[in-house]
């Protein structure tokens, strides 16, 4: 199982980082809306991948640089962002449902009863 996952590792440390973030929009649309299916299921470890890519690169980035500046690592920085942005163009919401309306409790009269009113009407 680790040789397969360290294989796997390669493969994915080969891929160029900006080709991958290409298709980073397909498939944060995909996995946004689940479905039950292997498709999904595939579609989520590809943006998985895509995403650990980014930030296996990010952390690389930082901890070089710390690396290098070692003053500057004394400095308070934001730290490297692990998680990448939403895309830009942020998916509709759906229209809100219409909420219930309450109807008020009346029980219904026998006939042989009336209406409670002087004149008998109903």
């Amino acid at each position: 199982m680790e040789q397969l996952l360290i294989k796997m590792a390669r493969q994915l440390d080969a891929l160029d980082e900006a080709s991958l973030l290409a298709l980073w929009d397909k498939y944060a649309v995909i996995v946004s809306h689940f479905e039950p299916t292997k498709r999904w299921e595939e579609a989520a470890l590809v943006f998985s991948f895509i995403q650990a890519k980014r930030w296996k690169n990010q952390l690389f980035n930082h901890s070089w640089a710390a690396q290098v500046h070692p003053g500057a690592a004394a400095q308070p920085a934001a730290g490297p962002e692990f998680l990448m942005e939403p895309p830009a163009e942020k998916p509709v919401p759906a229209k809100p449902r219409r909420k219930a309306t309450i109807l008020p409790f009346r029980p219904r009269r026998r006939p042989e009863e009336g209406t409670g009113t002087p004149d008998g009407a109903k």
